[in-house]
């Protein structure tokens, strides 16, 4: 095992830069994941890593050593990918130990090594299938198994959950992280999934245009995120942010008011006529009742919204409310208990919670408020 460090990597393909001056270190034993909507690089950082990809610009290292122009197949590293790349003619066994007697191991130790992957992967009694033979969760530990047992320094996983169901990826994500806590291999997971990115990261990395947007623990991005990309990427259902004019202590939204709290009038010194994004969890939003739509009013100096339902999905747990404020085109998300009874065109009023408002920059979606510290 080793810790990887990354030194203002840069890959650009002819006139297109794919990912640009890439920074960070990952600690030795940790799991880090890379996020972000298709097309952020973050496939290429993980294919720059393991060799497949040469580096245009900076400097990669896998503990000490510099590896800019060592080879895939001597950099230690093993790899993953979305489609597994089983060996179809091989059996489970031999597709385990594939790598090492490529490098020509000892049979006694090929044999006690691919015991005791399986067995910690519950695959033992699989050994002499072929991969036609397994369900798609059994081929995905047959892949995570053949990188495994080769020991190798750092462990590079491509989406590899995408193409299992539901239930079965929440079922392997969490025998996934609790294998890394069993083997401690150095991991960078790439995922476009943020519930993935969330639940098995030390530490996520945030990309967007192939730059580094935002990096922590999975909580503190989530607390306090750097800008509006990450904010709006990182929750599910996502953060709710809208354009908002402040003018005399109050935002006004679409047509409507409610009040600023002095906590943000005070950090944030906001001049009147002011637009900014404000940005509010779904969670954090609360029906507090149906409004007759010929006699509604506009809510003034409050903390509460006038929305219209337009779509209502229950989710067993909970309903996920979707509508919009009245003549606006504000969309909001939010989350209401599993026993409410609302239905699309109903009017609602939707209480906010004022403490927990987010704030950006309109133009550069920098956040405001709360800072992140990262």
């Amino acid at each position: 095992m080793a810790n990887l460090r990354l030194d203002n990597i840069s890959r650009q393909f002819e006139d297109v830069t794919a990912i640009e001056n890439i920074t960070f270190e990952v600690p030795d034993g940790q799991f880090w994941v890379l996020v972000g909507p298709s097309g952020c690089g973050k496939s290429t950082i993980l294919r720059t890593i393991a060799g497949l990809e040469l580096i245009t610009e900076g400097n990669l290292y896998i503990g000490d050593v510099l590896v800019n122009s060592v080879p895939a197949r001597q950099r230690d590293v093993a790899m993953v990918f979305q489609n597994y790349a089983l060996y179809p003619h091989m059996t489970v066994a031999q597709n385990l130990s594939f790598g090492l007697r490529m490098r020509k191991a000892h049979r006694a130790t090929i044999e006690q090594k691919v015991e005791m992957v399986a067995r910690s992967l519950d695959i033992y009694h699989l050994l002499e299938r072929k991969p036609k033979q397994l369900s798609g969760g059994q081929q995905q530990r047959v892949a995570l198994g053949r990188a495994i047992v080769r020991e190798p320094k750092v462990f590079l996983l491509d989406e590899p959950l995408s193409n299992l169901d539901a239930q079965l990826r929440d079922d392997t994500r969490a025998e996934l992280k609790e294998l890394h806590q069993r083997v401690g291999i150095t991991t960078i997971y790439v995922t476009h999934d943020q519930v993935e990115a969330m639940t098995l990261a030390d530490q996520i990395v945030v990309l967007e245009h192939g730059c580094i947007q935002q990096i922590g623990a999975p909580q503190d991005i989530y607390a306090k995120p750097a800008n509006r990309m990450v904010a709006s990427f990182l929750g599910s259902p996502p953060m709710n942010v809208f354009l908002a004019t402040y003018t005399n202590e109050v935002f006004e939204v679409g047509s409507q008011f409610f009040s600023c709290p002095s906590t943000l009038q005070e950090k944030l010194q906001l001049v009147s006529g002011q637009t900014v994004d404000l940005g509010i969890r779904p969670e954090h939003l609360k029906i507090i009742d149906l409004i007759n739509s010929e006699s509604s009013k506009q809510v003034s100096l409050q903390n509460q919204l006038t929305m219209l339902v337009k779509v209502v999905e229950p989710l067993g747990r909970e309903t996920l409310v979707r509508g919009i404020l009245p003549k606006s085109d504000v969309l909001l998300n939010l989350q209401a208990p599993s026993n409410w009874r609302g239905c699309p065109g109903d009017l609602i009023g939707v209480q906010v919670d004022l403490e927990k408002l987010f704030v950006f920059d309109s133009t550069s979606g920098k956040a405001l408020y709360p800072i992140s510290n990262k």
